[in-house]
């Protein structure tokens, strides 16, 4: 007996998703795409409280933030795997949205596929979690970061900070798995009677100097942060002490010591717990998501270490961090889509790497105002050492006057495999946003060029 047979559906859910499904199919069989979208939104149209009745009979995560979304419900969805069976369920079954179609729609299609998952890690868009939660009630909702996305497309980060804090409110019984080191996820999940902090890490804070709870975030030597108010008095808002924290693996060395390697940490959490975290992927944010996910596995019942493990061996995020053998050229595909998240994927690029690849595309999916570019660092990507470094992409030549100004030697190409192309035989990095990401792991799956994991380099 499947979860679904479980719980009483009506009628008209059962001829939605049946819809749901063939729309699904035939837009794959078609080629006009995985049907990640297509199936949720005719599901949707003819019955609206679909999603309520998919979702109801499972225990649920759900996963939300700016950045590392897509990452750390890949991480959750494998260690909640690990979770052993209760009698009756499907051991190892999990329905997640794994492609990132994280509208409801997208949601609605990756529970219609697993029917028979008792549990479900669910990647959320920001300004749709209140929607989302209302009719999926998560057991467990995941807050990784906010900063500031496409303005054009998403809005003033203040707005998106209400929606997260709308969600919480809304649902007291869920566990709220917050990052602590972000002054915005902490203050959307203050007043949640529930809520376990991870000190997740937060490189970028240039959007979260004002408090939307009132005063202005100050940190003290790169210390925790504080609120303080116009007149320099402490408002009672601080950084919380956090639940679960990493460690150096090896004591005297960075957590993270070459970013194209897996990174590496030690997990602490509640009652001593410590757990080993030995990822498949790069960078230290990757080590946050990761320790988001593996806290909010043990909030459903994981034994730490079982996560930890689990978590370490997701290697590859729908195409992120693989490998792609490009007529001898070994191009290591990153995705960026905003400036905190390029900020971050800048220091993930390998810096004995002599030929660099920058994708910048200006779609509606990427948000056509690029003005974000002067808020990005490129200079990190200066070694000192002679390196190539190739501009393309539609906005291309906006990107190229960026690297002007940042002092670096750079040159242009009209496309990403263009950009290939010119790149002598070796390893390449690549680093790309939302659409250039997309159209160039679609032309390389087309022309049949091989992919391979972070790890197996």
């Amino acid at each position: 007996m499947t979860v679904q047979d479980s719980v009483h559906r009506s009628l008209r859910s059962h001829l939605a998703t049946g819809a749901g499904r063939l729309a699904r199919g035939a837009s794959r069989a078609l080629g006009r795409g995985s049907g990640g979208m297509i199936g949720g939104e005719v599901a949707l149209a003819l019955d609206p409280r679909v999603l309520a009745e998919l979702a109801a009979g499972r225990r649920s995560v759900t996963v939300t933030g700016t950045n590392g979304k897509s990452t750390t419900t890949r991480m959750v969805r494998a260690a909640l795997a690990a979770i052993p069976s209760r009698a009756g369920s499907a051991p190892g079954r999990v329905a997640s949205n794994t492609n990132g179609d994280n509208m409801p729609s997208g949601i609605v299609t990756a529970l219609m596929a697993t029917p028979d998952a008792p549990l479900a890690a669910l990647e959320v868009d920001e300004m749709h979690l209140p929607v989302v939660a209302r009719d999926v009630d998560p057991e467990v909702m995941v807050l990784l970061n906010l900063s500031r996305d496409q303005l054009d497309r998403v809005g003033e980060i203040g707005t998106v900070e209400r929606r997260l804090r709308e969600a919480v409110l809304a649902h007291p019984g869920s566990t709220v798995v917050a990052n602590c080191d972000d002054p915005l996820i902490a203050s959307a999940a203050w007043d949640s009677g529930r809520v376990v902090w991870v000190a997740a890490g937060s490189g970028w804070g240039a959007d979260s100097v004002g408090f939307p709870r009132g005063g202005r975030v100050v940190r003290d030597e790169g210390g925790p942060w504080r609120v303080v108010s116009d007149a320099e008095a402490a408002t009672g808002y601080r950084r919380p002490d956090p639940d679960w924290w990493l460690e150096d693996a090896d004591p005297g060395t960075t957590a993270d010591a070459r970013p194209e390697s897996g990174a590496r940490a030690v997990l602490r959490g509640p009652d001593g717990v410590r757990a080993d975290l030995r990822l498949s992927l790069p960078g230290r944010a990757n080590l946050g998501n990761a320790a988001q996910a593996v806290a909010a596995a043990v909030s459903m019942g994981a034994r730490a270490e079982d996560a930890a493990a689990a978590v370490g061996a997701v290697r590859e995020v729908a195409g992120r961090y693989a490998h792609y053998d490009v007529d001898g050229r070994d191009v290591r595909m990153m995705l960026a889509k905003n400036p905190a998240g390029w900020q971050e994927a800048l220091t993930m690029v390998d810096a004995d790497a002599d030929q660099v690849v920058v994708a910048v595309n200006g779609q509606v999916a990427d948000g056509q105002d690029l003005s974000w570019l002067w808020d990005v660092d490129f200079a990190v990507l200066e070694t000192g050492r002679p390196r190539r470094i190739i501009a393309t992409g539609e906005r291309g030549a906006d990107l190229g006057v960026r690297m002007e100004y940042a002092g670096l030697s750079w040159e242009r190409a009209r496309t990403p495999m263009e950009a290939i192309a010119r790149c002598r035989p070796g390893h390449v990095e690549l680093l790309a946003n939302y659409t250039a990401f997309r159209d160039l792991r679609r032309a390389l799956d087309d022309r049949g060029a091989s992919a391979g994991e972070e790890a197996s380099r």
